[in-house]
């Protein structure tokens, strides 16, 4: 039976982590995700794989998501889903789901963009929570393995991309480094740990020279590979007797690049509202780098939580609920998109 409480069901599919979530009334009830090791075998996303893993674990993801929630499936207003950007087989299996389930229940469809649910993370309410959200307009630096992006942000719905990476993203960046160094997949977490034992002005690398917001990384891991090779050639062992100051020189690097575009911006734009979406959003000299231009510059910063930087389906579940709010609802026929 329909209460007169808003809930949203929020799907998201769009990697290699399947998730659902709940709302209710912009408040967050529960929020599930299943994670794929699989891929750590390969040092990257396997796409057939996780599409076949999406297709295993999504019923029960859901079925977890409403269970913990305490909410019938009858109850739902909406289904909230991303449709892209993503690995399409991965959206695929998402998309399907959210179509069939709403379907069935004769309840409307909302399309959710990825990226502006990371952004939108900011948002996430949870019970009892003393959380403050971003004021519009804010500046939002999105970064992940796969964009590098500042965001102007009027409203929940209107959002412009002022500054973009032109080749390699910083999260991909740090991946391949990690890879080159032999310390596995995702490289991320592994640089961040030995970043934090390391001396972050031990190596200089290249630093590229790019007019207005956007970014480049591809200088930077040529010339991180490069200095590696060099260094290896001399000493076999140099990667293992020096693999904290590399890490934390890299990851300094990679910081100071994204600090200085956003300063740019927001000193440009006269905007002291700022906060930092996307997985690379849990690193930790990236988040004390936040702190830091809080302290100098006045900036008022919001960092999400850890559990909201990774995909996760509580942003695509709030995205939905603002998009509720203005009966945004998309049609059966949508299809799944892959890039932007």
């Amino acid at each position: 039976m329909k209460s007169d409480k808003c809930y949203i069901l929020g799907i998201e599919s769009s990697c290699d982590d399947t998730s659902a979530a709940v709302i209710r009334d912009g408040v967050l009830l529960s929020n599930v995700t299943a994670s794929q090791a699989v891929h750590e075998a390969y040092g990257g996303v396997v796409p057939e794989l996780a599409s076949r893993a999406h297709q295993q674990n999504i019923v029960p993801v859901v079925d977890q998501a409403l269970r913990q929630a305490g909410v019938d499936r009858e109850e739902l207003s909406a289904v909230a889903f991303t449709r892209g950007p993503g690995l399409m087989g991965s959206l695929l299996v998402g998309v399907s789901f959210a179509k069939g389930l709403a379907a069935s229940l004769n309840i409307p469809m909302i399309e959710v963009n990825h990226l502006q649910g990371h952004i939108l993370a900011h948002f996430v309410r949870e019970e009892g929570d003393d959380h403050v959200a971003p004021q519009f307009p804010f500046l939002c630096l999105l970064v992940s393995g796969g964009n590098s992006q500042i965001v102007l942000v009027r409203a929940y719905n209107d959002m412009e991309i002022i500054g973009r990476t032109i080749d390699d993203a910083a999260g991909e960046a740090i991946d391949k480094c990690s890879k080159v160094m032999g310390l596995g997949y995702p490289g991320g977490p592994i640089i961040d740990r030995l970043a934090r034992k390391g001396n972050a002005h031990a190596y200089e690398f290249a630093r590229p020279q790019i007019a207005g917001y956007d970014y480049s990384f591809s200088g930077l891991k040529t010339s991180f590979l490069y200095s590696l090779r060099d260094w290896v050639a001399g000493d076999a062992d140099f990667i293992e007797h020096h693999k904290e100051d590399l890490a934390a020189s890299l990851e300094f690097t990679v910081v100071d690049i994204l600090m200085k575009k956003l300063r740019k911006a927001a000193k440009d734009l006269k905007i002291n509202q700022v906060a930092v979406a996307g997985g690379v959003s849990a690193n930790t000299g990236l988040r004390e780098a936040f702190l830091d231009h809080a302290r100098r510059y006045g900036w008022k910063v919001f960092i999400p939580k850890f559990g909201y930087t990774t995909d996760n389906a509580a942003m695509i579940a709030m995205a939905g609920w603002f998009k509720y709010q203005d009966k945004d609802f998309c049609s059966m026929e949508l299809p799944a998109y892959s890039r932007v």
